[in-house]
């Protein structure tokens, strides 16, 4: 899967990571920067959601596309389609832009707009991506998991370096009957969830 990357993604993904750096050295307001997972979080992200059982595949936090292009490329795979959340119009435009110059767009479908309000509709989860702002995980974790298909994982991140914010959510998950769940030292830290 990573052997064959078309040259538009990996052209696509240098832009962005080129962008997010010059945002987190220049002052950017958090707000306005695309704060991405790192390449190596990217993979790891692709390999699961690759190895996932049959059903939807779920991004909850858009920004401008760039860990939307490492689930296209396992939805490429897996012969299905990414189905990415943002509530952001400048950022869910720009992730729109990422998708088309990439050649991928046939395996996401963006959608602007809060994926609380969105997520009830949607059984059969077999992979989760969360990556928001982090007063609402817990609230999307109550979301996606009673619709998580049997062996479908569900990922947060910044497990690790939002420790302050998240520490109490994650030993929650922890203990999470419904999961067996793991914090994953990768990139910021991701918390792995899976419901058996």
């Amino acid at each position: 899967m990573f052997h064959d990357l078309p040259a538009a993604v990996v052209e696509r993904m240098a832009f962005l990571e080129a962008i997010d750096a010059q945002d987190r050295l220049d002052g950017t307001p958090k707000v306005a920067r695309l704060r991405q997972i790192p390449p190596e979080t990217g993979r790891f992200l692709s390999l699961l959601a690759v190895s996932s059982p049959p059903g939807r595949v779920v991004e909850i936090g858009t920004s401008g596309g760039y860990s939307g292009l490492w689930l296209s490329l396992a939805c490429r795979q897996r012969g299905d389609r990414l189905t990415t959340f943002d509530s952001d119009g400048e950022k869910s435009r720009r992730a729109q832009e990422t998708f088309a110059a990439a050649g991928v767009r046939e395996y996401v479908q963006v959608v602007l707009g809060d994926a609380r309000q969105h997520l009830p509709g949607l059984d059969g989860i077999a992979f989760c991506f969360l990556d928001v702002e982090k007063d609402i995980y817990g609230e999307c974790y109550e979301l996606v998991v009673p619709r998580l298909a049997p062996g479908g994982f569900f990922v947060a991140d910044n497990a690790i370096s939002h420790q302050e914010e998240l520490g109490d959510f994650v030993q929650q998950v922890r203990s999470d009957t419904r999961v067996d769940a793991l914090v994953v030292p990768i990139g910021k830290g991701l918390l792995v969830c899976r419901k058996g």
